[in-house]
């Protein structure tokens, strides 16, 4: 294919973008929208709020989850908070500041037009969802209440306690089910997305196989919309559920998408260290408790007494102690990297000596504990079921772990891919984090995409389709990409092998986490290159599925799951590779400044590398977007 990066962002200052690109798109007449079908995949945040909208504006939608409700979407994990620049308390917070603070916490490697818009519609986030009932705290006087989150001097976090993602997403759900009940939405549950059908170089619908019988049927429309989140499980241990997967945005990116810096992974500090080797899921504590918590690791290496039998002189409260500027409250990259270097040392805390401490003593004594359970209840409560210890009482232990991928398909302005017709929302696409995303901008940029940016956009991608129907089911594009989707699953119960789905991933996982994980090296990802083919031949000749595919069978399901996610990881690798500098999130140990920093290289890396699916593992092409910083001046981060 004929591959431009067009980012189509619209000309003016930077202010006056979004207002002036909004009045340009083409528009679809109120009573044309509902000739136009369109498909949403994923029903979390920003899924479920297009849907949504969609439906509300009057467009037919068809939404799909693989879940048996949109509630049980993993944006419910989101517990923190999110951002927006209302200012209510007046401590110096602006849309400007809070674009500035983005891009600067993303290393200088995102797109300024999508961020500055990011941050310009995160006020009419608030007011939406409060509007809904989002039951956001509030102070006394009974204005919302704010908390810090990392990587910024000011409190602009909009919180529910622990639960905010939670709250947030009942929200979407309920304004999704309005539009279930009016008939302008149709939900399917227990459908996962296995394919992505083109006709004449557009969108025209998706192949989908039923959970529950293992049926494979198709679903056209006039555009196709990806809602289907990250990529992280690819580290098999993760703070994500463990059914989230690559499979949608993969898919769609060997149907030519571009998929743009897949790298890009970040490493969350806070998550409840492994206890042993055969755990299968990682537990998440929300960024949030950094506000009050404090992070330390005994001076002297080795020191195994109980953390209340350590005097303040012999701590190391490393991060206060290195950024004073910023504390505790550091970007997550900068956060992870140091808890790592101080276990690293022979620092580390807990049975198997693998976390630091973050502890809320000062906090209680300074503030109350009452105080402390209405902010964190319910995660002190979540901390003291997993690990048996009470954290009001006793520090909690927590390492850094795989979590958020700022990585995924190439969009445009538009939220539009390199194929016409595909669209790509919240954290399916790369837009808005560069190289690193800040605390409680998850939950922001979902609801973004999904309520205030694609409802505008996608007229502008529809208004020439008047009057054409969606492409048949009964097209050979869509017969043919069923019948692929029929064999590669009757392939993986064919092979009759004698190691299972998880016992792979397993293994693909620690390749991933040893050679792409938090440190990279360029030995260590070549080693990672060599090692997950050989890795993949074993799976394709030794995997063991057992049941058939007319039945629920979990095995089969995460066989394609697997499969995608061998081939994502050698991508990630090669995109590791070849960018050789530090930034964010991508850490390159032979790029890194005297005091260990993140060093970029902004001459020869200041780009968007977008890889264009060959065909063949280790062949695939990179595109590279020129970013152009006009309204932010690239300098060295400092938290200092």
């Amino acid at each position: 294919m004929a591959v431009t990066l067009d980012p189509k962002v619209p000309p003016g200052p930077i202010d006056e973008k979004w207002e002036n690109h909004k009045f340009s798109v083409r528009l679809v007449n109120p009573n044309n929208k509902r000739r136009f079908d369109i498909i949403v995949v994923g029903t979390g945040l920003a899924g479920a709020s297009a849907a949504a909208t969609l439906g509300g504006l009057g467009y037919n939608v068809k939404a799909f989850t693989f879940h048996d409700s949109p509630r049980r979407a993993h944006s419910i994990s989101a517990q923190g908070g999110i951002n927006a620049a209302k200012n209510y308390h007046g401590d110096g917070d602006s849309v400007h500041r809070l674009f500035y603070d983005t891009v600067k916490g993303g290393d200088y490697r995102s797109r300024e037009a999508n961020v500055y818009r990011l941050a310009e519609v995160a006020n009419n986030i608030i007011d939406q969802c409060t509007a809904q009932g989002v039951p956001f705290a509030r102070e006394y006087g009974g204005l919302l209440d704010n908390r810090s989150f990392g990587g910024a001097q000011v409190s602009r976090t909009f919180y529910a306690r622990g639960q905010t993602g939670q709250q947030l997403l009942l929200g979407a759900y309920q304004a999704l089910a309005e539009q279930i009940g009016k008939g302008t939405c149709t939900l399917y549950n227990r459908t996962e997305l296995v394919d992505i059908v083109n006709v004449d170089g557009r969108a025209a619908g998706i192949v989908v196989r039923d959970l529950l019988t293992g049926e494979i049927r198709s679903h056209s429309a006039h555009a196709v919309v990806l809602a289907t989140g990250g990529y992280s499980n690819v580290f098999f241990l993760s703070t994500n559920a463990m059914a989230c997967n690559v499979t949608a945005i993969w898919r769609a990116h060997r149907r030519g998408a571009l998929f743009a810096n897949p790298a890009y992974t970040q490493i969350h500090p806070t998550c409840i260290p492994s206890s042993d080797e055969f755990q299968s899921k990682l537990t998440l504590m929300s960024e949030s408790l950094r506000n009050d918590g404090r992070i330390w690791v005994p001076e002297r290496a080795g020191d195994d007494r109980s953390p209340d039998q350590i005097p303040e002189s012999e701590r190391d409260y490393f991060l206060e102690r290195k950024y004073p500027a910023f504390g505790n409250l550091v970007p997550r990259d900068v956060a992870s990297r140091n808890a790592k270097a101080m276990i690293d040392a022979g620092k580390g805390v807990g049975p198997l000596h693998n976390g630091v401490y973050l502890d809320f003593t000062s906090s209680i004594e300074r503030l109350g504990e009452q105080t402390v359970r209405e902010r964190y209840g319910n995660l002190f409560d979540m901390y003291a079921r997993i690990t048996g210890e009470d954290p009001y009482r006793v520090p909690m232990r927590i390492y850094p772990a795989p979590h958020y991928t700022m990585g995924g398909l190439w969009v445009d302005y538009n939220l539009e891919t390199t194929v016409p017709g595909l669209y790509a929302i919240g954290e399916a696409n790369f837009s808005d984090h560069g190289a690193n995303r800040l605390g409680a901008s998850a939950l922001m940029q979902g609801l973004a995409d999904g309520y205030f940016v694609l409802p505008y956009t996608i007229g502008d991608g529809l208004a020439p389709l008047l009057g054409t129907k969606p492409v048949d089911t009964g097209h050979e594009a869509f017969a043919r990409a069923e019948q692929e989707a029929r064999d590669r699953y009757a392939g993986y119960l064919a092979i009759g092998g004698t190691r299972s789905v998880d016992w792979f991933h397993r293994e693909l996982g620690k390749i991933m986490w040893d050679h792409c994980g938090m440190e990279r090296s360029r030995p260590g990802l070549e080693k990672a290159i060599s090692e997950i083919p050989a890795l993949y031949a074993e799976f394709k000749a030794d995997l063991k599925v057992l049941g058939d595919d007319r039945s629920l069978n979990q095995s089969l399901e995460r066989a394609g799951r697997v499969d995608d996610f061998f081939q994502l990881g050698l991508l990630m690798c090669e995109d590791a590779l070849q960018r050789e500098e530090s930034c964010g999130g991508h850490f390159r140990v032979e790029h890194q400044t005297e005091e260990g920093e993140a060093q970029r290289d902004d001459d020869e890396f200041a780009f968007v590398g977008a890889w264009e699916h060959t065909g063949e593992m280790r062949s695939a092409v990179l595109h590279k977007e020129p970013l152009v910083f006009e309204n932010v001046k690239l300098t060295q981060r400092s938290y200092k």
